[in-house]
Formats: structure tokens, C-alpha cells, sequence
């Protein structure tokens, strides 16, 4: 699977605290091995973001992709809960 990451993703990834930057590369290993791990909560969003998936990085961080291929996923946003759906 090829993964990239959209020039606003790295921005906001480098705005997070190093602790939680560590725990999203943790977590895009776990993607990369199986994007449906249960542990990521790996779930369809609606809205704004219909066309787009989310994953759990911690109980409040979620970073959100979209499918761009059947072998290629580009992440759009990361940021806690509140201020990605608010």
C-alpha cells in the first residue's frame, strides 16, 4: 500500500506534541500492516468528510484519509475530535 501524506497533513502532524506525533507513526505501521485493525477504529465519516475514513491515533486524535486508489491512501487532517467536526 503506498501512503502520503497532503501538504496540511505535515503541517498539522508537526503543530502536535512529539509524544503524539510518535504514537500517529505507530499507528501508520499498524495501518500500512492491516487498515482494518480494530485498535485503529478504522470507520466511514459523513458531512464534510463523506468520501473520507478516520482513525483512532489516541483516545482524542483522529486523522482522516481518503482511498485514492485500491493500493494508495492520502491523509488529509489530523487534530482531536472536536475541532475536526466542529
Amino acid at each position: 500500500m503506498i501512503i502520503d501524506l497532503c501538504k496540511d497533513f505535515k503541517k498539522d502532524l508537526y503543530k502536535l506534541p512529539q509524544k503524539q506525533r510518535e504514537q500517529f507513526y505507530e499507528r501508520l505501521l499498524i495501518f500500512s500492516e492491516n487498515p482494518f485493525e480494530p485498535i485503529l477504529n478504522n470507520h466511514q465519516l459523513h458531512g464534510q468528510y463523506k468520501n473520507a475514513r478516520s482513525i483512532n491515533i489516541t483516545g482524542d486524535i483522529r486523522a482522516i484519509y481518503e482511498q485514492v486508489s485500491e493500493n494508495k491512501v492520502l491523509f488529509l487532517k489530523i487534530d482531536n475530535h472536536n475541532n475536526l467536526y466542529n
